[in-house]
């Protein structure tokens, strides 16, 4: 048995299925679909279809991303990434690509990325991120900040501070968006964006007076006037 899921088991498409009935009674009845009201039977009838489907995806993707999440929380980064051989396993890629309109699929691609990450290979990691869709809210600063860390890594300096302000504004909060607008300072000052560093700080002290981060950002401040 390969760990590759057969053509038929990854594709079949229920809609198509659908679509093919529907379409099929439609050629032989077109008299009355013409003369009656049965075009919003085929309508309803394709949506039913769509929604099934969908939920049959994910619930497939969900299933397959528990071992590859396993791999990933032990350390596993490349069974993670590729899956197992041996045991029948896919890996993060592999959900991605053949799910990436659910759920799982998307949340394969962010696994991906920290993966690829782990394993030396920031540009593929940085694909991974880039195509991964953010949740709303605090559950989406983490991801903002991992692209940002491999944008560092990467020495993307000025897009990786961008990325760290877009972390503290994704969800504003006294946790989270004073440590990441030091990050932003320090990922301007090293592209020798002075101002911009400055900018951040300055934001960082009006917003969050009472932050545990204010004295660091007071002295990062003093140490850019020497600077300059």
């Amino acid at each position: 048995m390969s760990k590759r899921l057969k053509n038929e088991e990854l594709e079949q498409d229920l809609l198509i299925e659908y679509s093919s009935r529907f379409v099929h009674f439609y050629n032989q009845n077109k008299a009355a679909v013409l003369g009656g009201g049965i075009s919003f039977v085929l309508i309803i009838g394709l949506i039913i279809g769509y929604f099934y489907y969908s939920a049959q995806q994910e619930q497939r993707a969900q299933n397959l991303l528990g071992n590859a999440e396993q791999a990933l929380f032990q350390g596993n980064y490349d069974v993670a990434l590729n899956g197992d051989d041996d045991e029948f396993t896919l890996g993060f890629k592999q959900i991605a690509d053949n799910f990436s309109r659910t759920e799982a699929g998307n949340l394969a691609k962010y696994y991906a990325a920290v993966s690829e990450y782990e394993l030396g290979n920031h540009e593929s990691a940085l694909s991974y991120i880039e195509s991964f869709e953010k949740p709303r809210g605090i559950l989406g600063v983490s991801p903002s900040v991992f692209h940002a860390t491999v944008l560092l890594e990467m020495e993307q300096f000025e897009e990786a501070a961008s990325l760290f302000e877009q972390a503290a504004e994704w969800d504003e909060n006294e946790a989270t968006s004073p440590i990441n607008l030091i990050e932003a300072a320090q990922a301007y000052e090293a592209a020798g964006l002075t101002n911009e560093a400055n900018r951040v700080l300055d934001q960082l002290l009006q917003e969050y007076p009472n932050s545990q981060m204010t004295a660091r950002a007071e002295r990062m401040k003093g140490a850019l006037v020497v600077r300059d």
